[in-house]
This record gives C-alpha cells, sequence and structure tokens, in this order.
C-alpha cells in the first residue's frame, strides 16, 4: 500500500504522461501511439476529461482505465454491464458488485491514477428502494454523477436522492426519438429542480439529431453537468466518429461557448468508431482539445 500511495503521491504533481509511464507502467507507445501528454491546459479551466468507458467496449473495465491512463488522462466514466477483468470474467460493472471486488476496482484506479467520476448510462426507476441502490454503489464508488434517460415520473425520487447523497443526475441525450434527444425535454423536466439534476450533453448524438451543439449548449446554459464528447464526420443518421478537429461540429465553437458559460465539467470521450484501434485517433483529438484550451485560456 506505501508504493500506491507514492504513485498517487507522484500522479498528483506530475500530471503528465511521463509520469504515468514511468510511474504505473502506461506507456502509450505500447498501445501503437506517440507519448501523450494528457490535458493540462484543460485542466486548468476547471475541464477535467477522461474516457467513457464505453469507448473500449471491446475490452474489459480494466483496459480501459490502462488506456485511458496511457492518454495522461486522470477519469473515466463506467457503464453498466461491462466485463470487469480477464481475471473475474463474471463480474460484471454495476451495483450487483460486491465489497471485495469494489476494493479491487478502487486499488487498480488508485495504483493507474484515474479517478472513476462518472457512471452511465444507467436506469433510475420511480420506486426509491430500488433506485437507491444506484445511488448507494455510486456514493461507494466515490462517483459524481450518475448519467440516466429517466421516465419522467421518476425525477420527484431522483430529486431526493440527489440531495441525501449530495451526487448528480445528468440527462442523457441518444439521438431522435430517444426521449431527451430534444434540450427543451431536458429543461421542461429540470424546471424548479435541483441543480444537482442537469443535462449530460452528448455532441455527438445532437449531430445524428440534426442539431447544432453550439446552439444545444446555448439554449441548456446553467443546467449542464457533464458531456459525452464527441465530433462526428457529418450531420445526421451514418456519422461516425473523427478526431476531434477534423469533422463537422465545430469543437472550437463548441469549447469557446462552454468557456464563455465558465462551465466546470467533466468531458468523458466517448469514441463510437474503429472500436479496436481507436486509440491514436482519440489520442489525436486529446491533443486537440488541450491546445483549444491552451488558445482559449491565455
Amino acid at each position: 500500500m506505501r508504493n500506491s500511495m507514492n504513485r498517487r503521491g507522484f500522479l498528483q504533481t506530475a500530471g503528465t504522461a511521463a509520469g504515468l509511464a514511468l510511474v504505473s507502467g502506461h506507456d502509450s507507445r505500447a498501445f501503437g501511439f506517440a507519448p501523450a501528454a494528457g490535458a493540462p491546459h484543460a485542466e486548468k479551466l476547471g475541464w477535467r476529461l477522461g474516457c467513457q468507458a464505453y469507448s473500449f467496449n471491446r475490452y474489459t473495465f480494466y483496459e480501459a482505465i490502462d488506456k485511458t491512463a496511457s492518454l495522461g488522462l486522470h477519469y473515466i466514466e463506467a457503464y453498466p454491464g461491462q466485463k470487469l477483468s480477464e481475471d473475474k470474467p463474471d463480474a460484471r460493472t454495476n451495483e450487483s458488485l460486491t465489497p471485495e471486488t469494489r476494493r479491487e476496482i478502487k486499488a487498480k484506479l488508485a495504483d493507474s491514477g484515474v479517478q472513476l467520476v462518472n457512471y452511465g448510462v444507467c436506469g433510475l426507476p420511480k420506486e426509491l428502494d430500488a433506485c437507491r441502490k444506484t445511488f448507494e454503489f455510486a456514493k461507494d464508488m466515490g462517483i459524481e454523477t450518475i448519467v440516466s434517460e429517466p421516465a419522467p415520473d421518476a425525477f420527484d425520487t431522483i430529486e431526493k436522492l440527489c440531495d441525501e447523497y449530495q451526487i448528480n443526475v445528468a440527462l442523457h441525450n441518444h439521438p431522435k426519438p430517444s426521449r431527451y434527444w430534444n434540450p427543451d425535454t431536458v429543461l421542461e423536466l429540470c424546471q424548479g429542480r435541483s441543480k444537482r439534476i442537469g443535462a449530460c450533453a452528448d455532441t455527438g448524438h445532437w449531430m445524428r439529431s440534426d442539431l447544432d451543439p453550439v446552439e444545444q449548449i446555448k439554449k441548456l446554459e446553467g443546467r449542464i453537468i457533464s458531456f459525452h464528447f464527441k465530433d462526428l464526420n457529418k450531420f445526421g443518421a451514418g456519422a461516425h466518429d473523427v478526431p476531434w478537429g477534423t469533422g463537422a461540429g465545430n469543437v472550437k465553437a463548441i469549447l469557446a461557448e462552454i468557456h464563455r458559460q465558465r462551465i466546470k465539467a467533466v468531458f468523458s470521450i466517448e469514441y463510437e468508431h474503429n472500436w479496436t484501434s481507436s486509440l491514436p485517433e482519440i489520442a489525436q483529438g486529446v491533443a486537440y482539445f488541450d491546445k483549444v484550451a491552451a488558445e482559449l485560456a491565455g
């Protein structure tokens, strides 16, 4: 345990991919791309860039942690149902994990210099006891935000538990005709509710719904909690992820608007293309993201 603490202390002060390579062994070159430097300029803006583990859904959660660390990033969002590890093929990332397995996950995260901050997209029912199980899991794992697409009749229960556990719920937008594809619906259901209930803004799914991400972020001002961040090759159905800054999403304008609103949030990279060889493309996006952040901070 002393060695683990030394790793954590180093990573907190180093904040670079070089530190990760030296201490945790997560050298990006092992994954086939040049050393990644993370997003230090973004951190200065209060932007915590990490990965949605769904980007690596062909792999285990532990492999997703390693891939995140190899990018020089320190945050991850888990999704329900991912196989935990090759050693525990029957264990899945969800509320049913045993206390022993949860402790093992926490140790893996700490040793990797990665923090589990978000969890979703998951269900949140209106039944108090059933909904509480997800909040208890989030509290135990140190999760800040649960990402969900709950039914409207669940919001009284959700608001109660958000305030009780001091945990956020961010409403995610899958493409139309899903429940929350239109930000107007998100705003309507958030009206008069706790500020712990807001939006998980999925920029790529807005593009698939033919919505301009910049305009939707403007519309949701004051209610955005987190992001599933994407850039796509085009608007509409059939679009796919591309390295940030190379697509039709105008990432620079999106980040400028987020900076204008002084949003400090978790940005989860959700890259849903080239599933088994996406890491170099994701790394390219991370570098672009931090370059724009540096320009905005300058």
